[in-house]
């Protein structure tokens, strides 16, 4: 059986002058543009990538992001991707993406994703083959090892809402 790495590495790249909001740092919307790209080399990882896609008239489409901004980010910084696969089934895979700045070695988000494989024909979710369903169970042996991150599965509120307010 393959060794996965756990958790994947595979995308890196620089914020860019255009990245950058009034605010002088990474703008939010282009934080899941990073993550957005990083996705297509985990797709070649676990085996659904574009010769797939292209062969079997399939795809996958992003079903619920959930981003967590953690540290400041500017201009120039080097950034690295690391996904986490967290759950997978027939038509689902749920993983976690963390983005490291690689000069100060530092977390500065992370992206929970759920992404559905889908007919091209259809445009509805259909089950995967079973060539990118054994690659998930192989990519699963390793990352069920590994710790979850607190940051997947938060819930968004005000605390006390709406009982604190008269």
């Amino acid at each position: 059986m393959n060794q996965t790495p756990a958790p994947f590495e595979g995308h890196s790249d620089i914020v860019r002058k255009e990245w950058i909001d009034f605010n002088g740092h990474f703008n939010a919307g282009y934080y899941l543009v990073c993550f957005d790209d990083a996705i297509e080399s985990w797709m070649d990882f676990i085996g659904v990538g574009r010769a797939h896609r292209d062969r079997h008239f399939v795809t996958t489409f992003s079903a619920q992001n959930h981003v967590t901004y953690l540290r400041e980010v500017r201009e120039g910084a080097n950034l690295s991707v690391a996904t986490q696969l967290l759950g997978f089934d027939r038509k689902r895979i749920h993983a976690l993406q963390v983005m490291w700045n690689t000069d100060e070695n530092f977390v500065a988000a992370t992206c929970e994703v759920m992404s559905l494989h889908v007919s091209e024909q259809t445009r509805r979710v259909s089950e995967m083959h079973d060539d990118v369903y054994e690659r998930l169970s192989q990519v699963w042996n390793s990352h069920k090892k590994l710790e979850v991150p607190h940051q997947v599965g938060q819930v968004m509120s005000v605390p006390g809402w709406p009982a604190s307010v008269d």
